[in-house]
């Protein structure tokens, strides 16, 4: 099969096409023909090793100190289910999935073998794979978001990092659960974001957003630069910092930090869960969760799509396309 793979840490001319063998399913396990995947920060922050602060040290025992663990990045696939090994149940031969590999990456090849209680669900009919795909890895996270902190009809809700995998994701689903959704993004990317739901838009350009005394119940924090002691000013009494991006410093002081203010900050761990990618599914089936594709690329051009990815001006996904 053929595989994008890196070897070394750096920049994106690290990731090379390789041909490798075949996997083959094991007990419990099914092997899946990879339609599409993407190319997401996780990918970026494994391959550069460009981790958050505070987790310099930490981070190179899980990744690799000298070279990569995984040499397959990817962390999430769309496909179809080609073989499987004995004692599986839940899916058969044929059927077209989507799902998450989270930090076991694998993603970006042709073939993959997962076992068949992950975070896999059968894919919507009459969506191609990389509409399927472009919506799991930040439909996944907001999935998680939710499942930490309701959101009710009514609720103020901002989200910093608005137009990318993650905050696309997460204006819509804000939206459909009736908050008033107040986008934080570049001027650029402002039609876009009210496209898919936000009521009201702050170009982070010109406007600090944690200095102008509005305040929220929930605010999503997508991009790393707005920790609680930045924007304990701009949350309501009780109300929520939801962190899927976060330091060192911020996951350790969350729960001392939610004591001593009397609101609730919660650090996203990203754990793949079945049902969290059914959750976003459905949400996806009725037409409140679409995708969001900055671009797609072949797998030939796998270092290009990096580099996309690098620029951190993507919208929404940038796709790997795997087979036709």
């Amino acid at each position: 099969m053929r595989a994008a793979v890196y070897r070394s840490f750096g920049g994106p001319e690290v990731v090379q096409v390789e041909e490798l063998p075949k996997p083959v399913p094991g007990a419990g396990e099914v092997l899946v023909r990879v339609h599409a995947s993407t190319v997401s920060v996780g990918d970026y922050r494994m391959r550069t090793r460009d981790l958050p602060r505070g987790l310099e040290f930490f981070g190179p025992l899980t990744i690799g100190i000298f070279a990569p663990r995984k040499k397959i990045l990817g962390m999430d696939f769309a496909g179809v289910i080609e073989a499987v090994g004995e004692g599986v149940t839940r899916f058969k031969p044929g059927d077209a999935v989507v799902g998450l590999t989270g930090m076991k990456f694998g993603g970006h090849a042709e073939y993959i073998t997962l076992k068949e209680t992950e975070a896999m669900v059968l894919k919507p009919e009459g969506w191609s794979f990389e509409d399927a795909v472009a919506l799991v890895f930040g439909g996944h996270t907001v999935a998680e978001c939710i499942r930490n902190c309701p959101i009710k009809s009514g609720d103020e809700v901002l989200v910093n990092g608005a137009s990318g995998a993650v905050g696309s994701s997460a204006v819509q689903v804000a939206r459909h659960f009736g908050a008033v959704v107040t986008a934080v993004t570049s001027a650029g990317n402002a039609e876009l974001v009210r496209a898919l739901g936000a009521d009201h838009v702050i170009d982070y350009k010109t406007e600090d957003f944690a200095a102008n005394g509005k305040q929220y119940d929930v605010i999503f924090e997508c991009v790393g630069n707005a920790p609680f002691e930045r924007v304990e000013g701009s949350l309501k009494p009780g109300g929520t910092l939801l962190l899927v991006i976060a330091d060192l410093k911020g996951m350790l002081g969350a729960r001392g930090n939610s004591r001593r203010s009397g609101k609730r900050v919660i650090p996203i761990n990203f754990k793949p869960r079945p049902e969290d990618v059914a959750f976003e599914i459905e949400l996806a089936k009725q037409g409140a969760l679409r995708p969001v594709i900055d671009r797609s690329y072949p797998l030939d051009q796998v270092v290009e799509a990096h580099r996309r990815v690098d620029t951190g001006r993507k919208r929404g996904s940038v796709v790997l396309q795997l087979a036709g």
